[in-house]
């Protein structure tokens, strides 16, 4: 169980080139950078994560707006994406550790119909593409090669990993 959860602000905006598995390392250690700031606890276990979703190099917007979303959705449909959550540990020590998840999700065709129906629920507001995996979006995805969890925001069996490699011992359940 967390201590605490702060959501730092930072600027998510990609550098000139970054690749999706590149930008979403870059954020996740910029985000446990923010929060170790913020943080007044004493020693702690930092964890911050980032999800980027790429269509090949392209990376593609967390949709703060209908109009984004329905971009992202027109884009994804009846295509291969690539879903990479970046998990950033910043021990007590201060070291910084991060990793990466990737996720390749298959969306079958959507109606125009179906991603307005999508959009005007508001669900992906905020998301990476657009869409949240765990809720109505799923009956988008024809196939899916990873880990669930990964596409969700937090690819647990990897975060729990990192976290046991640097000593931490919260157990499990």
């Amino acid at each position: 169980m967390p201590d605490a959860i702060l959501s730092p602000e930072i600027d998510e905006t990609p550098a000139k080139g970054e690749v999706p598995r590149l930008h979403a390392l870059r954020l996740a250690a910029a985000k446990a950078h923010a929060a170790a700031a913020r943080w007044d606890g004493g020693d702690a276990y930092i964890l911050s994560a980032d999800t980027v979703v790429g269509c090949g190099r392209r990376i593609l917007p967390k949709a703060e707006t209908p109009g984004q979303g329905a971009e992202c959705l027109s884009l994804l449909s009846g295509r291969r994406h690539q879903v990479i959550t970046a998990v950033a540990l910043l021990t007590p020590a201060g070291r910084l550790i991060t990793k990466a998840a990737m996720t390749r999700v298959s969306f079958r065709r959507l109606a125009d119909a179906e991603i307005a129906a999508y959009v005007a629920g508001g669900e992906g507001l905020g998301k990476a593409g657009g869409y949240a995996i765990q809720g109505r979006a799923e009956v988008f995805v024809k196939e899916i090669a990873g880990a669930w969890s990964t596409v969700v925001g937090l690819p647990l069996a990897l975060t729990v990993g990192l976290l046991e490699g640097q000593g931490w011992r919260g157990g499990h359940g």
